[in-house]
């Protein structure tokens, strides 16, 4: 499972290591969301139970928060790898990304591309306190794990196992 704050890597990660693995890019957002719709959320209930279908299959690699369902995924998960990238660039990636600049990897089908204020003061704001949530977690958990916290530790990891992004 991979876990990290908005706009760290996180989906671009999880399709690069279903490529290499053979395995399954679950992205949950597409599971939060309702979708065709801009971004509205299922009800909780609804996403808890496509969270439980998704990781009753074999072979699959998770990215995104969502930690009220992290206890879940821990007990059928094989190793956690937190990302990490710093607010002004994850802002970047956020405006790279809205203005069709990059690949948006894991989002709504149906999502246009558009800058939202909510999200840049989330990532702004909410970033920090999640980063150090994350990471706090993180130590606790006793599956293998690796934290990717720097640029060139992503890409280190890139080529380490031989993944294209």
């Amino acid at each position: 499972m991979i876990m990290g704050p908005s706009n760290s890597g996180k989906s671009t990660l999880a399709q690069a290591i279903a490529h290499k693995r053979n395995g399954i890019a679950i992205y949950l957002d597409q599971l939060a969301h309702k979708p065709n719709t801009p971004w509205v959320r299922r009800p909780q209930q609804e996403f808890h139970a496509l969270h439980e279908q998704a990781i009753a299959q074999e072979n699959w690699i998770m990215e995104g928060n969502y930690s009220f369902l992290v206890p879940a995924r821990l007990t059928r998960a094989t190793g956690v790898i937190l990302l990490d990238a710093s607010t002004p660039l994850s802002l970047f990636r956020y405006i790279k990304r809205t203005l069709g600049l990059t690949p948006r990897i894991g989002t709504l089908s149906s999502t246009r591309h558009a800058i939202h204020w909510w999200m840049l003061h989330h990532i702004a704001t909410t970033t920090r306190q999640n980063r150090r949530r994350y990471a706090h977690d993180f130590e606790h958990y006793t599956l293998p794990k690796i934290a990717l916290t720097s640029r060139h530790a992503l890409t280190q990891f890139y080529r380490q196992e031989h993944l294209t992004r």
